[in-house]
């Protein structure tokens, strides 16, 4: 529309302009000329008529007036008429501005949807991969209960061993250390689980973060492509009063991209986090796994060489048992022998104290200690001792046959107490640790 202000056409007043002409007077007008009139007749009409010079000049300014209106029209319909055209061009070069603008949009917000598409989905790939982790790090915990109990019954079992093989051995101290291992990798799984369950729920506030943000550009991008689309000829257009101002708490695009990114940029360091956590995780698997296989090949290993110790001490035991009996089947046949032989000596201790009784009745000078009699005595001397070695050697016989009996006892005992302990040890412990959990188990697998 033009600038130019249009106010109303002045009223044209024909009676001022006379007046202008012709100033009023007191005086009366007189009639002069070849036509006047003279009277008190005629006095009154002349002031309600204009002259002929009046008449022409109310005629004049009537085809002014009308020329004015005219040219004022034109000038009016030619403004119109460009401004028309102007504002159109303006109109229509606004519109496909603010329709580029729209697709610019629409571009940007596309760009940034795929963005954070392409990260949701690169974290819940992330989150399923740690989820997956994680039920094989509760699965690796939960294979570590059969490593214990088994120690702990080898332990409880080999409790049951009496006499001197209830000893602390190299066997004990591994299955010691066994326990203290499993404890220790139980209290390493379990942190490494509290680890990865705390990750899985920041990528998942990580990932509702970005839903929310792609939730909201969708709704953008919907938003903007039915604007988009508006265009003249559209149906569902219409007045909006209010609309062309401000809402409160609106945002800038620099602080909408930096929303964005830093919806991006966090969720990226999760995923990140997330990776490298899964790394670790999978070391520690790995790591427990072959420290508590290795343990169990230590226990083995000495389960095994005190198996071999056990059973060379039976052996050697049991040889000495034989042995022991021999000398004890041998020595029983010595007191047999040596209690004959006492008793040997009494027909021999009988005869020489006769002979000594009866030549004691000799009478006067033949009463003599000749050789005969001295003879006698030493005999008798000689028996008696000979039968006082032999009781000695009898108590002595007796007394080893007592200690060998006493060592068969005890050695008989001991191969008793090597067999339980063989029994426990490899038909107990080495069976039962026959069923602790393989590698791949350990790892959760």
């Amino acid at each position: 529309m033009s600038a130019q202000v249009l106010v109303s056409r002045p009223r044209f007043d024909t009676q001022a302009i006379s007046e202008e002409q012709h100033p009023k007077t007191n005086d009366v007008a007189v009639n002069t000329g070849v036509f006047s009139s003279s009277g008190v007749a005629t006095a009154g009409y002349r002031t309600a008529k204009y002259t002929t010079e009046e008449w022409f000049q109310n005629n004049q300014s009537k085809y002014f007036q009308a020329f004015a209106d005219r040219d004022n029209a034109e000038n009016i319909r030619h403004q119109s008429k460009k401004m028309s055209s102007e504002t159109e061009a303006t109109t229509m070069r606004t519109q496909s501005d603010s329709t580029k603008k729209l697709g610019e949009r629409l571009q940007d917000i596309f760009y940034w949807k795929s963005e954070l598409q392409r990260e949701i989905e690169d974290l819940t790939s992330e989150t399923d991969l740690l989820l997956g982790q994680k039920t094989r790090l509760e699965k690796a915990l939960d294979a570590t209960e059969i490593p214990q109990a088994i120690a702990t019954d080898n332990l409880q079992c080999r409790e049951r061993r009496v006499g001197s093989d209830l000893v602390k051995d190299s066997v004990e101290v591994e299955l010691l250390n066994e326990l203290d291992l499993i404890r220790s990798v139980q209290e390493l799984l379990k942190r490494t689980l509290d680890q990865a369950i705390n990750q899985i729920r920041s990528n998942r506030e990580a990932k509702q973060t970005l839903e929310l943000d792609w939730s909201d550009k969708y709704e953008a991008y919907n938003i903007d492509d039915k604007c988009g689309r508006y265009n003249n000829q559209s149906t569902d257009i219409q007045y909006h009063m209010n609309s062309a101002k401000f809402q409160d708490h609106i945002s800038h695009p620099e602080s909408l991209t930096e929303f964005t990114c830093q919806n991006i940029s966090s969720a990226v360091r999760e995923r990140l986090t997330s990776i490298d956590l899964r790394g670790l995780v999978d070391k520690v698997i790995q790591d427990t796994a072959h420290d508590l296989r290795d343990q169990c090949a230590a226990v083995d290993r000495a389960l095994a060489k005190r198996c071999e110790e056990m059973n060379a001490a039976k052996v050697k035991m049991e040889q000495h048992l034989d042995s022991i009996l021999n000398q004890i089947g041998a020595q029983e046949k010595n007191i047999a022998a040596l209690h004959q032989a006492i008793r040997n000596k009494e027909a021999p201790m009988k005869v020489a104290q006769t002979r000594l009784y009866d030549r004691s009745s000799r009478t006067n000078m033949e009463l003599c200690r000749d050789h005969v009699q001295l003879r006698l005595v030493n005999e008798v001397g000689e028996i008696t001792e000979s039968i006082e070695s032999l009781q000695r050697k009898y108590e002595e016989a007796k007394q080893s046959l007592s200690n060998m009996e006493d060592t068969r006892m005890m050695l008989e005992k001991e191969i008793s107490n090597k067999v339980h302990s063989l029994f426990i040890d490899r038909e107990k412990c080495m069976t039962h640790r026959t069923r602790y959990p393989t590698v791949i188990r350990l790892t959760g697998y």
